[in-house]
């Protein structure tokens, strides 16, 4: 089986949408996206030093990652998956899948 991960890169539409985007991201599409067969988690993180973008990290666990992926794009054209209207789409999100090639057990 071969791992790897979607990293997404977003941003609120405005700082006025701050609050609602979170609330969406957390409570509504991690869920989402958890339900597509092959996603096994997801994280958010926050930028530190500025306002960069947010970044979530999708972990897939299956045969075919982008079969994983594809599975995604037809979820969200079913309305399984439901994109919100406080993300900001000019400039779209950045959205990248990676393979995993090397992992390290934790240090003792």
């Amino acid at each position: 089986m071969t791992r790897g991960i979607l990293y997404v890169e977003s941003r609120p539409r405005s700082a006025e949408h701050l609050a609602e985007y979170h609330a969406w991201y957390s409570d509504t599409h991690l869920r989402e996206i958890l339900g597509v067969a092959g996603f096994v988690s997801a994280r958010r993180f926050a930028p530190v030093a500025d306002d960069g973008p947010f970044v979530a990290i999708y972990e897939i666990e299956a045969d075919d990652l982008q079969a994983v992926v594809t599975s995604l794009r037809e979820a969200s054209a079913r309305g399984k998956v439901r994109a919100s209207d406080v993300m900001q789409l000019d400039p779209p999100p950045t959205i990248r899948l990676f393979e995993t090639i090397a992992t390290l057990p934790p240090p003792k």
